[in-house]
């Protein structure tokens, strides 16, 4: 099949088959000497593989790992359920962050009547005095001779 009957068939756009291929994900069939792609149906199986573990929060190199264990003969089932227990864990990490977000805004937004001129918005001043706490402006790096 073609690039884009490939696309077609999993849902994606030809640009995401072409990076799929770029990253390794999936062979390049023009290495068959052929010249132009064309695809074997079984790649729509690994493309909607890559898809779904991209929607369950693998990264582009955690996929190639799994597909790599699917076709090792050494790897097992508790191999694979060590990766999604690894994944679990840095979903719930993230949740943590997100959570630690979302209750730093909600007291922001609590601060904020919602009145007045954007200038004097609570919620940009606390921004602005985090950002000077925590990053210092290159100007003053370099007028301190630390570039």
């Amino acid at each position: 099949m073609t690039i884009g009957e490939l696309a077609k068939a999993c849902g994606v756009g030809v640009e995401t088959i072409r990076f799929y291929e770029r990253s390794g994900l999936i062979a390049d069939p023009r290495q068959n000497g052929v010249g132009y792609r064309d695809y074997a149906a079984a790649v729509v199986r690994r493309v909607k593989f890559i898809k779904q573990a991209q929607t369950l929060g693998f990264t582009l190199k955690e996929i190639a790992d799994l597909l790599a264990i699917r076709v090792s003969p050494t790897t097992t089932c508790a191999d694979v359920r060590a990766k999604a227990q690894g994944k679990i864990l840095d979903i719930q990490e993230k949740v943590r962050v997100l959570r630690s977000f979302e209750a730093a805004l909600e007291q922001l937004v609590s601060q904020c009547s919602g009145s007045g001129p954007a200038s004097d918005c609570p919620i940009l001043d606390a921004i602005e005095t985090a950002s000077n706490n925590t990053a210092p402006d290159e100007g003053a790096q370099r007028k301190r001779g630390k570039t």
